[in-house]
């Protein structure tokens, strides 16, 4: 079936383009990761919805169309939801040691993204670096777990189809609605899942947190380093969490004000070796961790205690 009826709605600009329900979301999504749809079409697609920019129903309409094609996972308490899409350019990308902090602390934590990124440095290379192995299974994560380490899957492994939809990045040259679904999987169905997703501009904040009240998602939502979902190691910024779509007051923090009398001491490369090296420093105690990274540490662990005393509530519906 083509979906150019749905490119005519959606391709008239920002102005006089129509909005998707959230069923036609789906259906065109569902066309999209199964191939269904030509080059040309497909190009076309995440084009005009660039341009016209996604809505809430939308989102949610692409996100139940991943989540068909998505691997199930389980788990028998709260997981940590890390989706690590950006890497950096710039500064150390610190997911990893946040992952690594939590995990360590007794999260249950599940980081996932892509492999390689030809333009930054990635979670996936700086845990192979810290020596902590890919994750292919369920098997895999569980172990991990079990040695109090993260676990970090590729999403050519957990969603295969739309790691393919966000490779058309490498030909049209921009990201599209399949990096956003990204941050918003939710791989474990009704299980409690605290996802940690960054922001990088005020609209895309504002619709995070609609998101989250109206669909009742364990969200913690954060404009992060560099669009990693952790927090900029030299200004805190104001982290928002949600339980059930509601505030959750003991897991927020406030925005750091004012002016930066003193920085980090992070490494002076950026690079997955020189980061690795200096996540082993701060987790043996040889460095401080970045105060703004540990206070969003303290305040994840806070939301998965609420989480925690909540999982007994009843069976939720995937988000």
């Amino acid at each position: 079936m083509s979906i150019i009826p749905i490119l005519k709605d959606i391709g008239r600009g920002a102005q006089g383009a129509r909005h998707l329900s959230r069923p036609q979301a789906h259906a065109v999504m569902t066309q999209v990761l199964d191939g269904a749809v030509s080059d040309l079409e497909l190009g076309a697609f995440v084009m005009a919805l660039r341009m016209k920019g996604e809505t809430l129903d939308e989102l949610c309409g692409f996100l139940d169309a991943a989540h068909e094609r998505c691997l199930r996972l389980r788990s028998d308490r709260p997981v940590v939801l890390i989706p690590s899409y950006n890497g950096s350019r710039r500064l150390p990308n610190l997911t990893p040691l946040l992952a690594m902090e939590l995990a360590r602390a007794g999260a249950r934590v599940l980081v996932h993204g892509p492999v390689h990124d030809p333009q930054r440095v990635g979670s996936a290379q700086i845990f192979h670096d810290l020596g902590l192995p890919r994750a292919q299974d369920q098997a895999d994560i569980h172990a991990a777990w079990a040695r109090r380490e993260p676990a970090f899957m590729a999403l050519e492994t957990l969603c295969q189809p739309l790691q393919r939809l966000l490779n058309v990045r490498w030909t049209v040259g921009l990201r599209n609605s399949g990096h956003s679904i990204a941050k918003m999987l939710h791989p474990l169905g009704a299980l409690r899942c605290l996802r940690l997703v960054n922001s990088t501009h005020p609209e895309f904040t504002a619709l995070m947190a609609q998101w989250a009240q109206r669909e009742r998602a364990d969200a913690m939502l954060l404009r992060g380093t560099e669009g990693e979902p952790v927090a900029d190691p030299r200004r805190q910024p104001r982290i928002d969490t949600y339980a059930e779509g509601q505030a959750c007051p003991e897991a927020c923090v406030a925005a750091q004000q004012g002016v930066v009398t003193e920085l980090p001491l992070l490494p002076r490369d950026n690079d997955s070796a020189s980061t690795a090296l200096y996540i082993q420093s701060v987790l043996a105690g040889e460095r401080p961790a970045p105060a703004p990274l540990a206070r969003q540490a303290h305040a994840v662990l806070q939301a998965l205690r609420v989480l925690e005393q909540g999982q007994a509530a009843p069976t939720r519906q995937m988000l």
